[in-house]
């Protein structure tokens, strides 16, 4: 795969539908997961329902929407991927500085605006992150983000069709995300359709190369995951570094199945192994 240049905090990309691309290629960015878990985790009471959500949304992206984002990818140059990519997150301030008011963040919510300014026109229609290459960078904000600074408790994690990985909270938020998605509001259909595909392949493609570092119990690894990755968000970054700037990552023993005899790690049938460091 070709390397992207994506803006450094854009890799969770704003906007409901933009949202769920990600989302969607991290759960199907892998095969149908293990069953086999050690314990059930106290965040994911819905775990029987979750998976097979899971094992659905990961049969739409093997069978659909993992090989067109291969053809794309394939045929795609890399600067245009990566205006392609600009181009969206472009969009997505708009969200950040709702949601920043919201949030009483006024610097970040002046950065956004900032930010969509200048790319919207020095930056040819957002294809070219200019505000970035000036040191103008802020946080992504989402309507989840909001509910959470507003005292909103997390709610159990929830796996959803298509969408792919959520909690109760950030569900609740989706509605608003898609209004202020400047994609919902464009009146021709053939457009909008065509924009929101798009994205989504857009970002389907630029995860191809992530799905090696994705083993053992499949459905526990993107749970922990996106969990530790969405309270990073939630916290501004306070918890720490973020846990995704790296290849390492932290999760508990039961993220892997591990065969009593053998005494390694064992992969999902139909999907290929992590290679060994």
């Amino acid at each position: 795969m070709k390397e992207s240049t994506r803006r450094p905090e854009g890799q969770r990309i704003q906007g409901v539908m933009a949202k769920a691309v990600l989302l969607s290629t991290v759960m199907g960015m892998a095969g149908c997961a293990s069953t086999q878990t050690a314990e059930r985790n106290p965040q994911d009471p819905w775990e029987g329902f979750n998976r097979k959500v899971y094992a659905f949304n990961d049969t739409v992206d093997r069978y659909a929407l993992k090989p067109i984002a291969q053809g794309y990818d394939y045929v795609t140059p890399s600067p245009v991927q990566t205006g392609v990519g600009n181009f969206f997150s472009n969009l997505g301030e708009v969200g950040t500085a709702f949601n920043s008011v919201l949030q009483w963040k006024w610097d970040n919510a002046g950065i956004a605006t900032g930010r969509f300014v200048i790319n919207s026109t020095l930056g040819l229609a957002g294809l070219v992150d200019v505000a970035t290459d000036m040191g103008i960078t802020g946080r992504e904000e989402d309507f989840g983000q909001t509910l959470a600074v507003w005292g909103v408790g997390e709610g159990p994690y929830l796996v959803l069709p298509l969408l792919g990985p959520s909690t109760v909270r950030d569900t609740s938020g989706l509605p608003v995300d898609m209004y202020t998605d400047p994609v919902t509001h464009v009146e021709e259909d053939k457009v909008a359709y065509g924009l929101t595909f798009l994205r989504l392949v857009d970002k389907r493609a630029a995860l191809l190369d992530q799905e090696r570092l994705i083993q053992g119990d499949r459905y526990s690894f993107i749970r922990d995951a996106w969990l530790q990755q969405r309270r990073f968000e939630v916290n501004d970054g306070e918890m720490g570094d973020d846990p995704f700037a790296s290849d390492s990552f932290e999760f508990d023993d039961s993220d892997f199945a591990v065969d009593d005899e053998a005494g390694a790690t064992q992969p999902d049938a139909g999907s290929e192994a992590a290679p060994t460091p």
